[in-house]
């Protein structure tokens, strides 16, 4: 098999992590998100260059099975800076992402804003955002730049601004990520500094990165939709159709929880 294709680097850090156990259903859906996560950097033969090749032909199949151990990685925390939605929505979608890489941009310019309009605002979904570094130092700087932001309220703006157009080829180095910062409306410049190159800002992503190299990504983004595996930056039609599957699953699966205290009810009334 060849191999991946966006640097060394990223293939030695994937490889060196070891896999978080969750269950035994996981093993399986590592291997998967592995495999699609491959092929969404996998190297391009049809003459294109990395540019212009087409993620979209890395995903799950829509019919293929939701992983309930992967399901459970949905924090939920109400105190999550990170993550936007209610903390009780239906579907919770986990992105892995960096802020170096394209492809994420892609996905939260074209992508995000149109799922985060039609499901975030109504309460159907809520977003999870984990840092998930993989092209180096300047990666590293951009998600613990990204976790301080969000310590006063603006790693939405942060993350918006990181990913506007043409933003990562500026680079993401120290004076870089303060302009970020400022364009993103962080009010205490001199705290977002000591956030950036605290302990607590390294534990933060580290976890997230154990997180990802657990469930078998090796490429960004990478995405879990109440436990559905989806790698790259696919089209918003892959999104709503699985965020809407998700979200009837759960509807019906309230509707059967509904039905059983009713009969419960009335069982215990005769």
């Amino acid at each position: 098999m060849p191999t991946s294709q966006p640097t060394s680097k990223t293939s030695r850090t994937a490889s060196s992590k070891k896999p978080l156990i969750y269950g035994a259903g996981v093993v399986l859906a590592a291997a998967l998100l592995g495999f699609v996560s491959y092929r969404a950097t996998a190297p391009d033969h049809s003459g294109s260059s990395p540019s212009s090749s087409s993620a979209a032909d890395a995903t799950t199949d829509p019919e293929t099975g939701v992983y309930p151990e992967l399901a459970k990685l949905a924090r939920r925390d109400a105190g999550d800076k990170l993550a936007q939605g209610r903390v009780d929505a239906p579907v919770v979608l986990i992105e892995y992402a960096d802020f170096k890489c394209g492809y994420c941009g892609k996905f939260a310019r074209d992508t995000e804003p149109a799922l985060v309009k039609k499901y975030v605002d109504d309460g159907t979904l809520r977003i999870e955002w984990r840092n998930f570094p993989i092209f180096g130092a300047e990666s590293e700087a951009a998600a613990r730049a990204a976790w301080a932001a969000g310590q006063q309220g603006r790693f939405w703006q942060f993350h918006r601004a990181a990913y506007a157009e043409g933003a990562k080829e500026k680079g993401f180095g120290k004076d870089r990520l303060k302009a970020l910062a400022q364009q993103a409306g962080v009010a205490d410049l001199d705290r977002f500094a000591r956030d950036t190159d605290s302990s607590a800002a390294s534990a933060a992503v580290g976890k997230d990165q154990e997180q990802g190299y657990g469930i078998g990504a090796t490429s960004t983004p990478s995405f879990l939709i109440n436990g559905r595996p989806i790698a790259g930056a696919q089209p918003v039609e892959t999104f709503t159709r699985a965020i809407e599957e998700a979200a009837e699953k759960a509807r019906t699966t309230e509707d059967a929880k509904g039905d059983g205290r009713a009969r419960g009810a009335e069982d215990g009334a005769k």
